[in-house]
């Protein structure tokens, strides 16, 4: 139900991805989120187009914690901030964190690889259905995340929604 990937430029390092369908409890979640005790980034999956952009996402925040030049006080809000295509963290947090009445939410739990996460720790906080990652464009909203990252029609015909999406959250930092 989940899958779990070494980062390529950090292969010490792993990521674990989860997503939640009829969840119940999202206000406690995001209020537990913001105390420190889910050790995870809790992301608003209608805003995801695939699994890879977490990952592009996940190895910039630790890129950035490795070096010093993190924007935000956590690993886990830094994926959320660089899932973003401009570098307003409130903005960030409005449409990739989790709102209270959200009924899906996308965990992503990264931790170096010796020493592994209990997934069953995240997955037993979570009072909702797990559904497989790769399931995510179910859940996704094309309108909304085209419209946030200004994708064109134009561009939309050359290329597909997932290369627009990771070529803005890449060239954020130039612009």
């Amino acid at each position: 139900m989940h899958t779990t990937s070494t980062l390529e430029l950090y292969p010490d390092f792993c990521v674990t991805q989860l997503l939640f369908k009829d969840v119940k409890n999202a206000a406690e979640l995001r209020k537990s989120a913001m105390e420190g005790l889910v050790q995870g980034a809790l992301i608003n999956p209608t805003m995801i187009v695939d699994p890879f952009q977490i990952l592009v996402a996940s190895n910039k925040a630790v890129h950035l914690q490795k070096i010093g030049k993190m924007k935000t006080r956590s690993l886990f809000s830094e994926i959320i901030f660089n899932l973003s295509p401009t570098n307003n963290i409130s903005e960030a947090f409005k449409r990739f964190g989790i709102s209270d009445g959200d009924s899906a939410v996308y965990v992503v739990l990264v931790y170096p690889e010796e020493d592994p996460v209990d997934v069953s720790g995240i997955v037993n906080k979570i009072n909702g259905q797990q559904i497989p990652v790769d399931t995510i464009s179910s859940l996704s909203d094309v309108q909304k995340i085209q419209k946030f990252y200004k994708v064109s029609q134009q561009e939309d015909k050359v290329g597909s929604l997932l290369d627009a999406v990771i070529c803005r959250m890449a060239i954020k930092d130039v612009m």
